[in-house]
């Protein structure tokens, strides 16, 4: 395998694990404690945030172009079915959700909006639920935006459609008459 796996140039959206969609600006060369080193310069516009990653350690830490097409038709089906809602308590499930959303896998951050997304005919969440819920939407929608060349909000709404959809079959049974 050849040592340079991965490349990124400048202007590349790319997907950080633990902060989501951001892009590439510029490639940098630094000495740092002697060594020479070559740097991705990555920009987080929500988080207003610049990170610094070794070109050689993008791979080790999770970095990635923006997923396949496929990989997002996946992200949107899973959506579409049916929450699961684990009996566990909920500081290990808050934990499990973080860890998914973490993980930078579109898949799992889907599962997590799916399972905690609650319709506007169900029982409010709690304000924790809706922090992990809203984290999550974020970086899925932050990362439907650039594949689909617009922005955030329009992602969200986009998002919202398919559960709100999906609600509707999976509710229609637990309304009495």
């Amino acid at each position: 395998m050849a040592a340079k796996a991965l490349s990124f140039d400048v202007g590349d959206f790319v997907v950080y694990p633990k902060h989501g969609v951001g892009r590439v600006v510029e490639l940098q060369k630094q000495e740092i404690a002697g060594t020479s080193l070559e740097l991705y310069v990555l920009r987080f516009e929500k988080e207003r945030m610049t990170l610094r990653v070794p070109t050689n350690k993008a791979e080790s830490v999770g970095m990635r172009k923006l997923s396949s097409d496929k990989t997002m038709g996946e992200a949107m089906d899973t959506l579409k079915g049916k929450p699961k809602v684990k009996r566990t308590m909920w500081s290990r499930r808050a934990q499990e959700y973080e860890a998914k959303i973490n993980s930078g896998d579109l898949v799992s951050i889907a599962e997590v909006v799916r399972d905690l997304f609650r319709a506007d005919d169900q029982p409010e969440q709690s304000y924790s639920e809706r922090q992990i819920f809203e984290a999550a939407t974020s970086r899925l929608a932050r990362e439907l935006g650039a594949m689909d060349g617009t922005d955030e909000p329009a992602a969200q709404v986009k998002i919202l459609e398919i559960l709100n959809a999906s609600a509707a079959i999976y509710n229609k049974d637990k309304v009495v008459a």
